[in-house]
C-alpha cells in the first residue's frame, strides 16, 4: 500500500498472519542470561510458533510494517513489524492503527470526553486533533512490535 506522507503521518504496509501447520522455532526452556550462555542451551526440547504466541484472535489480527518516525518514543521504529488486533477495544492511551481522511497512521490515542487526538511520540511531529469533519476509523490496536536488533 502506498500513500502520501505528511509530517504528521507515517505509512503502513499490511500482512495477514499465515498459521501453517509447521513445527515452529526452537524455544529453550532455560532463562536467557545477559551474561555468559548456559551449556544447557544446546538442548532445545520445545518449539514456539510466533503466530500462535502473538495472535489471540486469528480472524481479526494483521501485521503491518511501520514506515516513518512519528512513534520512535514508543519504541516503534521505521521498518518494525506491528501485530494489530482489530477485535480489541480502542481505549485512551492505547497505540492504534487509524485510517484518517484516506491514510493509515499509527499513533497513541488520547480520548477525552468528546475529543480524540492522535498523539505522536516524537517531538518533531504534531498531535492530530480529530474534528467532527474528519473521516476517522480506528482500525485496530497494536498488541506487539517485532524489531530487528
Amino acid at each position: 500500500m502506498t500513500s502520501k506522507k505528511s509530517p504528521e503521518t507515517d505509512s503502513l504496509t499490511f500482512f495477514a498472519p499465515n498459521e501453517e501447520q509447521g513445527l515452529g522455532m526452537p524455544l529453550s526452556r532455560n532463562v536467557i542470561s545477559a551474561g555468559f550462555p548456559s551449556p544447557a542451551d544446546d538442548f532445545k526440547e520445545k518449539r514456539i510458533s510466533l503466530d500462535k504466541t502473538l495472535i489471540k484472535n486469528k480472524e481479526a489480527t494483521f501485521y503491518a510494517r511501520v514506515s516513518g518516525e512519528s512513534m520512535i518514543g514508543a519504541g516503534l521504529d521505521d521498518g518494525d513489524l506491528l501485530v494489530i488486533d482489530r477485535s480489541l477495544e480502542a481505549e485512551h492511551g492505547k497505540i492504534a492503527v487509524c485510517f484518517l481522511d484516506g491514510e493509515f497512521t499509527v499513533k497513541r490515542l488520547s480520548i477525552e470526553k468528546d475529543t480524540i487526538t492522535l498523539m505522536p511520540e516524537n517531538k518533531n511531529y504534531k498531535p492530530i486533533k480529530v474534528s467532527k469533519d474528519s473521516d476517522l476509523l480506528i482500525w485496530g490496536v497494536v498488541t506487539y512490535v517485532i524489531k530487528a536488533v
